[in-house]
C-alpha cells in the first residue's frame, strides 16, 4: 500500500510539473497563432466566467457556458488527455461549439469585452456579427 501511495505521488508530482512547464513554456511563444492557440482554452473559461455574470446574457447562454466550463475542467473526457495532439481535441470542439451557441445569443461588445486575450482569433471562431447591420 505505501508503495503505491509513492507511485501515485512521484506520477501527481511529474504531471504537476509537465502543467508548470507547459504554462512557461506558452507564456513564451512569441505572438502569433500559437499564442493565441496556446491561450485559448484558459482564455475560454476566463470569459465564459466573466459572462455568467453579467446581467445582458440570458439564462440559456448561461447554461451553455457553466456546461462549457465544466466540459473544460471535468478529468471524464471523451479522448483521453494524454494522447498527443488528438487529447485536448474534445474540450476545444466543445468548447467551440457552446461558445459559438452562447455567443449567438449575447451582444457582441458583451462577449469581446469579456475576452481577456487577443480578440482576433475569438471573432474569427465566432464568425460574421448576425446582429450587426450589413455592410454593402
Amino acid at each position: 500500500m505505501e508503495r503505491l501511495l509513492v507511485v501515485a505521488g512521484v506520477a501527481l508530482a511529474l504531471w504537476a510539473v509537465s502543467c508548470l512547464t507547459m504554462v512557461l513554456l506558452a507564456s513564451r511563444l512569441p505572438d502569433g497563432l500559437m499564442r493565441q492557440v496556446a491561450e485559448f482554452l484558459p482564455s475560454c473559461v476566463t470569459a465564459a466566467r466573466t459572462l455568467r455574470s453579467h446581467p445582458a446574457v440570458p439564462r440559456r447562454a448561461k447554461v451553455a457556458l457553466l456546461v462549457a466550463i465544466a466540459w473544460v475542467v471535468s478529468p471524464i473526457d471523451l479522448l483521453p488527455e494524454f494522447l498527443p495532439v488528438i487529447g485536448p481535441l474534445d474540450d476545444v470542439v466543445a468548447v467551440i461549439l457552446l461558445l459559438r451557441y452562447a455567443a449567438r445569443r449575447i451582444p457582441r461588445d458583451v462577449v469581446l469585452a469579456a475576452w481577456p486575450s487577443d480578440p482576433r482569433l475569438l471573432l474569427r471562431l465566432l464568425g460574421q456579427d448576425r446582429t450587426a447591420p450589413s455592410v454593402g
